[in-house]
């Protein structure tokens, strides 16, 4: 096992750290059983200690996604294209995300609002493509939002002339910026199909294009072709973060490399990422049960926990579940300039840690990313716990602290074949104010006749220093991705009656 070498050098020794560059459990020996287990690793670690304190405080309102009565539930009336026999039909829309400023906060592109979203047929899993909606800034109503198709024409990838680009057989999420001369600027996943006999793996790819966007009239906006597309990173030689080929042949491995989010900070251009770490910064396999850095907790945690585990049918998928939250730096015309270690890390806890989301608030940096129980290696999560978690520093790079404690800022254990459940949680900030809106989609695909993947309703979430709570009585409309900024004040009061402490 090979060690990040990004570690500290800083901090005082503790018996983690001494694990870590190569004691062994007897280093346990001269250290109390009530003191807690730390690492002078540069990134954050998701532990499973972490998970078990989070399931201890799921169930409290400020907590949990609002309830939404399903009757008021309508699928987006603009979400329509055609079948594979040409017939119209009402699409599914998954993840989306809206047109941003570089400080995080909603463009205005000509007097409009912009949305990318994920859709398709919702019989045809493999029709998964990113389309462009629109709607008048101000207007907030789901009707408001209209549609103007997919983004990319089929023969856009062999016209951008790139290796990977070429074999792309899907288009998965990611972010979308306004940059300071005025272009629609969009970062996604490029995937590969799953094609073996092809030495084609399903690869995931950060990519980018500008998209020509026209306004006809004054109530219409037009995609009007693409522009410098091409891939940025698919992980490269695996040091740092997991390529495809490291995982090929390997059963149950989940290998993730999506969700592009665009940042910018102090004059410089970065992407934050959905990845697994790479062989110098913890990757996954047996040795991972033994370094007590993924455990967290006290001594007697790490030797209860690791018994459990290497008795539970989760072990397996404990092994090899190194999850991160990368961070690559581009150069001005958004091509690779500099691969930097992971912002977090979720070894031995699971494999997907996505929707990679930051961005400053009140002086600090807020960095989200949604997770499913069902691939969380922890017992006590269940397969229909649905998280969305945070984390604050006072800097882009880190180190992460988890927000509310843990790092729990949103749950939901709905049924999946609930309409109302929901997943992809993305909070935007509003420019002023402690209140931020949280969008995200709801109902699974294929499920019901008459009820697609829609726009969920959005609802507010206050954020205040290193404390997060849902805003009772803070449901928005379907899709709404602002709000007034006159009816957030500088100040909002805590909704739940407890102070809410700085960040320390």
């Amino acid at each position: 096992m090979k060690f990040n070498k990004w570690f500290s050098k800083a901090a005082t020794a503790t018996v983690a750290t001494t694990l870590l560059l190569g004691g062994g459990v007897q280093a346990f020996a001269e250290e109390n059983d009530a003191s807690d287990l730390k690492t002078d690793n540069a990134f954050t670690q998701i532990t499973r200690n972490d998970m078990l304190n989070i399931f201890k405080q799921q169930g409290k309102e400020k907590y949990e996604v609002p309830s939404f009565d399903a009757s008021t539930i309508k699928n987006i009336p603009s979400a329509i294209g055609r079948d594979s026999s040409g017939k119209l039909t009402d699409f599914d829309v998954w993840d989306s995300w809206p047109l941003q400023n570089a400080d995080g906060t909603v463009a205005n592109y000509k007097g409009y609002n912009i949305v990318f979203g994920l859709a398709g047929d919702p019989k045809r899993a493999e029709d998964t493509f990113i389309y462009l909606f629109y709607q008048k800034a101000g207007n907030t109503s789901l009707s408001g939002w209209k549609n103007a198709g997919r983004v990319f024409k089929d023969n856009d990838k062999l016209l951008a002339n790139d290796p990977i680009l070429k074999n792309q057989s899907e288009e998965w999420s990611g972010s979308a910026t306004l940059t300071s001369d005025g272009q629609v600027r969009l970062f996604y996943t490029s995937r590969q199909p799953f094609e073996p006999s092809n030495q084609l793996y399903g690869k995931q790819t950060l990519s980018t294009a500008q998209i020509n966007v026209s306004q006809p009239d004054d109530k219409t906006l037009k995609v009007d072709g693409v522009e410098d597309l091409k891939s940025i990173y698919d992980g490269g030689d695996g040091k740092t973060y997991q390529n495809v080929q490291q995982s090929v042949g390997i059963d149950m491995d989940n290998h993730t490399f999506r969700d592009p989010h665009y940042v910018e900070d102090q004059g410089h251009k970065y992407i934050i990422f959905e990845a697994n770490t790479g062989t110098e910064t913890g990757y996954q396999g047996e040795d991972s049960l033994q370094n007590p850095a993924y455990y967290g907790g006290n001594k007697k945690f790490f030797t209860e926990e690791q018994q459990n585990l290497l008795q539970s049918p989760k072990k397996k998928g404990a092994e090899l579940a190194n999850g991160a939250l990368g961070i690559v730096e581009l150069n001005d015309d958004y091509t690779l300039k500099n691969v930097m270690p992971p912002l977090i890390a979720s070894n031995l806890v699971t494999d997907e840690i996505e929707r990679a989301n930051v961005f400053k608030m009140n002086g600090l940096w807020y960095l989200f990313t949604s997770t499913r129980g069902s691939k969380v290696t922890v017992d006590a999560i269940g397969d229909d716990d649905i998280y969305m978690l945070g984390y604050v520093s006072t800097s882009l790079t880190g180190p992460y602290k988890p927000l509310n404690g843990t790092g729990l800022v949103l749950h939901q254990d709905l049924d999946r074949d609930d309409i109302t459940w929901t997943y992809a949680h993305f909070a935007i900030p509003q420019g002023k104010g402690n209140n931020v809106v949280v969008s995200s989609y709801m109902t699974n695909r294929g499920l019901f006749p008459d009820h697609k993947s829609t726009f969920a309703p959005s609802f507010l979430l206050n954020i205040k220093g290193s404390k997060t709570s849902v805003v009772k009585n803070g449901i928005l409309e379907q899709g709404q991705i602002t709000i007034d900024p006159t009816n957030d004040k500088k100040e909002s009061p805590n909704e739940y009656g407890k102070n809410i402490s700085k960040y320390m």
